[in-house]
């Protein structure tokens, strides 16, 4: 497994890199990400260990996956993600866990979430046209999008449009745990 040090120098890296190699000033993608300038300091000089939420901005706004952010060597065209090297972002009851990610030809990421009792998640808005996908493995999830809630129990599956804010949220008294692939296209569709 990659040390935390070195994922951090890699998603310094690989955004540094996707930003120079888009013609982005860090003004700039700080404007299409919501993310600030300081911040996108912090990141590119590996100074700081991003949030899930701050590296999604990114990402977008870059057009790549998560996982293309975290990438700490280049995918050979048949990739095998051993258990160790699975990236694990840890905000206490909430953890995630990005299994695996490609970037064409559609950006696809595919994650194991776990959130205790009571938690929940707020997700961005993605691109226009992104889709989640996800399956409950055990407990309940109570999705909430534009402001109206659904439950989805375990052993159930449930597909949205993710280009709005969303929330992921264990309203039950046992852990929450789901699988999401997260399908985002290359190019905004035609509105």
């Amino acid at each position: 497994m990659e040390d935390p040090e070195t994922i951090t120098q890699a998603i310094a890296n690989n955004v540094r890199a996707q930003r120079a190699h888009r013609g982005l000033t860090l003004d700039a993608l700080a404007a299409r990400s919501g993310v600030s300038r300081g911040m996108l300091v912090q990141v590119e000089q590996a100074r700081t260990n991003p949030s899930v939420s701050t590296l999604t901005r990114i990402a977008s706004a870059l057009g790549v996956t998560v996982a293309r952010l975290v990438e700490v060597s280049d995918v050979p065209v048949v990739r095998i993600v051993e258990k160790a090297d699975v990236v694990t972002f840890d905000q206490g009851e909430v953890q995630a866990k990005l299994l695996v990610g490609a970037d064409t030809p559609m950006i696809l990421e595919l994650w194991d979430w776990r959130l205790a009792p009571g938690r929940h998640h707020d997700g961005d808005a993605h691109p226009p046209g992104t889709r989640e996908m996800l399956t409950v493995l055990a407990g309940e999830l109570t999705l909430t999008v534009y402001g109206r809630s659904h439950v989805v129990k375990a052993d159930s599956a449930v597909l949205f449009t993710a280009d709005r804010p969303h929330r992921y949220a264990n309203q039950g008294s046992e852990e929450l745990r789901l699988v999401m692939v997260v399908a985002e296209p290359r190019e905004a569709p035609d509105q």
